[in-house]
C-alpha cells in the first residue's frame, strides 16, 4: 500500500457497503453457476473459465504479456481469470474490463530469485 492512502484523511468504505457489494457478487455468481455443482468463480474448471472469463482485445493484450514477461504457468493464468471474474463481479460489471484484470494481475506474489 502506498503512503497517500494510508495517511489519508478519506474514509475507505463503510462494512455495510462493502458486505452489499460482497452479497451482490455472490448473487452473480449463484445466477451465472445455477444448475451446476459450482457454488463460486473459485470453484470453476478449465471449461468454465472459457465459457466465463473472457477478455476484450485489450485485456487479450495484457494477459499475454503478463504470461510472457511473468513466466506464468497455466495454472497462474487460469487463478488469473477467476480472480478477475470476482473483481468484475464485485464492481458489478458483467464482462471482464482491463482495470479487473489488471487488478488479478497486482496480487500475483513477487517472486524474489537468489
Amino acid at each position: 500500500m502506498d503512503y497517500e492512502k494510508l495517511s489519508s484523511d478519506r474514509l475507505g468504505e463503510s462494512s455495510a457497503d462493502i458486505r452489499k457489494r460482497v452479497e451482490a457478487a455472490r448473487q452473480r455468481q449463484r445466477e451465472r453457476f445455477a444448475g451446476t455443482a459450482l457454488v463460486c468463480n473459485a470453484d470453476m474448471r478449465v471449461a468454465e473459465v472459457r465459457k466465463f472469463c473472457k477478455l476484450d482485445e485489450t485485456g487479450e493484450s495484457l494477459i499475454k504479456a503478463a504470461m510472457s514477461q511473468l513466466q506464468l504457468s497455466a495454472r497462474a493464468y487460469h487463478r488469473i481469470l477467476k480472480l478477475s471474474r470476482t473483481i468484475a463481479d464485485l464492481a458489478g460489471s458483467e464482462a471482464i474490463q482491463t482495470p479487473h484484470l489488471a487488478e488479478a494481475l497486482q496480487y500475483r506474489p513477487k517472486v524474489m530469485l537468489g
